[in-house]
């Protein structure tokens, strides 16, 4: 019976974890027992068994040869422990060359230490108690584990019964000790562990506490295949230390970098090592060439850039593709540049950047075994020769697209895909799919792996986000600004009044106003001085304008002594006074540079910014942003993410908004809580019937016009109302083609949608045009609102809370004005149809274009506050009883949006019996074929789509209309039956 005093680190422990990986297959020797193998001491290798190891694996090797390696390995020449580290981590993964003659002369032949292509032919020990010593003492780590007498991990265990904040700090500090005393034995060190059991984290050398990273996901095997509550240490082991593990991570996920002129080592953090293996096990066992793609999804901050340079590292390293060629693609000049450079940095053989369109084409052209690195905006069609040509029809190309969200469904992705038909695509985002985006998964594939927000903040590769609001009061001094335009702008006709009032006296005109800004910046500085300042920390300024960043610029020197840098980007007709911020491409690294530098070294607090370095910038010093601008979704994610990156002594990052994003806000981390984004994954085939439709619908403006007569199409529409009409053909055409464009099957199209966009313009041109040039009124409409607006203080509000929320109705009653209870109720409605739109379109677009000419008519002065208020409580009652509204007609909650979605669509009016009846023939079809992940399934799709079009033809549906009908009710049904 074992009683209390056993538990220590010991029992607990280091018994377990040697227990464990016995399981795994390795020989278990107490570390005096190896003495008899060791010359010294002070020997860190059991060169007995590095000699047979030698022998077995390369056993045409002579004896001098062998003597030779030993002595390369023995005494690595070197001027620090991390060049000698480097240098021993090449002999093992890139093998030592000796020269030898095998019967065709003397030629160089390699090495092999380890066989990584074959692990159980390696000799695997764990050994305890492991005296080392020399004239400076003797250290005894705990584990190390050996692999063919290279000792390549040490393990040190600490009692669970200790404080659990010191387990693994103690750990580290005795690992730190250890490289400090007896240097030699980490020469060889792979990487290190700290584990307490129920805690256990992994690191290299030189690496801090803080830089020890957990190993949460045991893959290729699940948590359950461990047994029943595995803990950390379990889970570790199981991850890292297989054999097949271990020797991947050693060969492919560990690299070297120069990080501020210093070279530092580092290892894949888990969900990188799981997304590059899921990757491979994707590419070499899909039954189809094209289904090898997918979308990886690392939170910003977790290391996107290192996992492609992992996965890049092991597809050249794979046998059986034999050399392929490796495509990395990004949408901005920043990121590709810092892609190149972190290839670079970690000497990843001879990456290649293209320089222009031209290059691109030779570099794809050259055949297989190179790295290319290049913009999408490269693959531009060459004007003189029309369509881009096709390059390459090898299977064997990898092309890793950055930020695959963004700019991957345009003319130039389709040319990518034309370039090279049959390659493998891989997109890399940080932010997830939204959840109307429908192109991203269609054009890469389904999700290969998701590291998402909150488990990059709960494993501490990111700090978490506050959020605060910081708003200004703004007053109009003296007359309405309406009485103020009238008077400036008396010779003008009324019209044309108002069309200057709404071109110009627009919100970025009151944001950008200078009294504003100076509250606000000083709110900045005394905000930066208590809070961000003294824990050394730098920050970020966002402006809606450049002329803003200007004058933030201005004000933050007035009225403090910090330094700031502008960064913006030149505009044409540039005013005076913003031409002395145009900086070179040279100076603003050397801005950048000098910001991520401590405050100590470089007293550069601030970075004011317009629309740059808020996608792809890293600076880890950034601990705030403040917000100045209005920014959405994917934008706002990527933004304010500058702030989450982990830094010595930073717990969170902030974003400070002074404009009022929060509602945006709400909904862009919304799309990161969700499990997962329905509808995303519907196959790209979905798409094609509702494109033809729309095709189709615009097209028939000009079937039997000379489409090469540009008059005669530009008089068909001529008509108001046509007009308008052909504008929603147009605009449903188009976006249609934004979600299929980068697929090949979008180009019959292309030649139309270019067709169809002059032909607006022209007609655009023509019937709508001004009677007056107002462009000059534009700057004396800023000066008339800086003169007589003015800001007061600055208010700390609240986010707005979900209308569903039962803190809702509390924070309606705390609102203290009927403005702000309105306001409240606008934001909570506006929300609530955004997340709702997908589940019934019909009602929630009804809502919104209510809501919207509810605000109309309160801001054209035809509505009490009051009223509003009152219009917007029923809108909410109205949401809140749809449950209600389905069963007074008989229908389930999820029936009843496809009863709403047919009587839109159809002729029902009178009859709603036969609606109801159509309804639920319609929805049982659906159920009746929704298998498990049917929205995945091709040809269950197509069953369903053939009974939904039986249905609408045997109810006398318009034939033109049946293929929209169905679409949108296939819609419906992957957000209502998707199982």
């Amino acid at each position: 019976m074992t009683s209390t005093s056993d538990w220590n680190e010991k029992q607990l422990v280091e018994n377990r974890l040697i227990e464990q990986l016995q399981g795994m297959g390795y020989e278990y020797l107490h570390g005096p027992s190896l003495d008899s193998e060791r010359e010294t001491a002070n020997d860190v290798i059991l060169r007995g068994r590095l000699s047979n190891a030698i022998k077995r694996l390369n056993p045409w090797i002579s004896e001098e040869n062998s003597r030779k390696v030993m002595r390369s390995i023995l005494h690595i020449e070197a001027t620090s422990l991390m060049e000698a580290n480097e240098k021993f981590h090449d002999m093992l993964v890139n093998y030592i060359s000796v020269q030898q003659d095998l019967g065709k002369g003397k030629k160089n032949q390699t090495v092999k230490l380890i066989d990584f292509s074959n692990p159980v032919k390696n000799e695997y020990l764990v050994v305890d108690q492991f005296s080392i010593t020399d004239a400076r003492g003797t250290i005894r780590p705990d584990l190390i584990t050996f692999v063919n007498g290279l000792p390549l991990v040490v393990i040190e265990c600490k009692s669970p019964m200790l404080n659990i904040h010191e387990q693994i700090g103690q750990g580290v500090k005795q690992l730190r000790r250890y490289q400090e005393e007896q240097e030699r034995l980490f020469h060889y060190n792979q990487f290190m562990v700290a584990t307490s059991n129920d805690r256990a984290r992994v690191g290299t050398i030189g690496a801090l506490v803080q830089h020890y990273g957990l190993w949460k996901d045991p893959y290729p095997f699940t948590t359950p295949e461990i047994g029943d509550s595995p803990s950390a240490q379990d889970i570790l082991v199981t991850g890292m230390f297989t054999k097949g593990n271990l020797l991947d991570l050693i060969q492919n996920f560990i690299i070297y970098q120069t990080e501020n002129g210093q070279r530092i080592k580092k290892l894949a953090r888990y969900q990188q090592f799981r997304a590059v293996g899921k990757a491979i096990d994707r590419i070499l066992h899909a039954k189809k060439s094209k289904d090898r793609g997918g979308v990886v999804w690392h939170t910003q901050g977790s290391g996107k850039s290192l996992t492609m340079l992992y996965l890049a590292v092991k597809l050249r390293r794979l046998e059986q593709l034999e050399n392929p060629t490796i495509v990395i693609v990004t949408d901005r000049k920043d990121l590709d540049e810092q892609i190149t450079k972190t290839f670079r940095s970690c000497d990843f053989p001879n990456p290649q950047q293209a320089e222009g369109v031209k290059q691109l084409k030779e570099l794809l052209s050259q055949g297989q075994g190179s790295t290319i690195m290049t913009l999408v905006q490269k693959f531009q069609e060459d004007k003189d020769n029309g369509a881009y040509p096709e390059l390459s029809t090898s299977e064997n190309i990898f092309v890793m697209v950055d930020e695959s969200h963004r700019s991957q469904y345009k003319g130039l992705a389709m040319n990518m895909r034309t370039a090279m038909p049959n390659a493998c695509y891989l997109g890399f985002t940080g932010t997830p799919i939204d959840k109307e985006d429908k192109s991203t998964t269609a054009t890469f594939g389904s999700y290969i792996d998701k590291y998402t927000i909150e488990q990059a903040v709960e494993d501490g590769a990111t700090v978490p986000i506050f959020y605060e609001a910081r708003m200004t009061e703004l007053h109009v001094q003296g007359e309405t600004l309406d009485e103020l335009f009238d008077r400036k702008f008396r010779e003008y006709d009324e019209e044309t009044r108002e069309r200057i009032k709404k071109k110009y006296a627009n919100e970025q005109a009151i944001i950008g106003s200078p009294k504003r800004i100076e509250q606000i910046v000083l709110d900045i500085i005394g905000h930066y001085e208590t809070h961000i300042e003294p824990n050394g920390f730098k920050a970020q300024i966002v402006t809606v304008t450049r002329e803003a960043a200007a004058l933030y610029k201005t004000k933050l020197d007035e009225l403090s002594d910090y330094q700031s840098v502008v960064i913006i980007s030149g505009g044409h007709n540039e005013k005076e006074h913003l031409k002395q911020y145009h900086i070179t491409p040279e100076q603003e690294k050397e801005y950048i540079k000098r910001f991520k530098k401590p405050l100590s070294e470089d007293p550069l607090a601030f970075i004011i910014v317009c629309d740059k370095l808020l996608t792809g910038f890293d600076a880890p010093i950034e601990q705030v942003m403040y917000l100045d601008k209005p920014l959405k979704e994917h934008n706002l994610l990527q933004a304010i993410a500058r702030t989450n990156r982990t830094y010595n002594k930073k717990d969170y990052g902030l974003i400070v908004d002074y404009y009022g994003v929060s509602r945006f806000l709400e909904q862009a981390l919304g799309i990161f809580t969700k499990q997962d984004v329905q509808g995303a994954l519907q196959p790209i085939d979905s798409e094609i019937p509702r494109l033809q439709s729309r095709h189709r619908s615009v097209m028939r403006y000009f079937d039997y016009i000379n489409k090469n007569n540009a008059d005669a199409c530009v008089q068909v529409l001529e008509p108001e109302d046509v007009r308008n009409e052909f504008e929603t053909a147009f605009k449903r055409f188009a976006k249609s083609m934004d979600m299929i464009m980068p697929n090949p099957k979008a180009q019959p199209y292309v030649s139309d949608l270019k067709f169809l966009g002059k032909i607006r313009q022209l007609a655009k041109s023509r019937y709508r045009e001004e009677g007056m040039d107002i462009t000059e009124c534009g700057e004396k409409v800023r000066q008339l609102i800086a003169e007589h607006l003015h800001a007061s203080s600055v208010e700390v509000l609240h986010d707005p809370i979900d209308i569903l929320s039962n803190k809702f109705e509390q924070r309606l009653e705390e609102a203290t004005t009927t403005e702000a209870k309105a306001a409240e109720m606008e934001h909570a409605v506006r929300h609530e149809i955004k997340v709702k739109m997908e589940e019934n379109p019909v009602y929630y677009t009804s809502l919104r274009e209510k809501l919207e000419e509810l605000l109309q008519s309160r801001k054209a002065k035809q509505m009490e506050i009051v009223d509003l208020f009152e219009a917007l409580r029923e809108m909410v009652n109205d949401m809140r009883n749809t449950t209600q509204k389905s069963k007074e007609h008989g229908l389930e909650r999820e029936q009843f949006p496809f009863y709403q979605m047919l009587e839109k669509e159809l002729d029902y009016d009178d009859d709603k019996e036969a609606l109801r009846d159509l309804t639920l023939i319609i929805t049982e079809t659906i159920q009746d074929e929704a298998v498990i992940e049917w929205t995945a399934k091709d040809d269950i799709q197509r069953e369903m789509r053939k009974k939904i079009k039986k249905q609408l033809r045997a109810i006398k549906c318009p034939k033109d209309k049946i293929d929209e009908v169905t679409q949108k009710l296939m819609d419906l049904a992957a957000v209502h039956y998707k199982k």
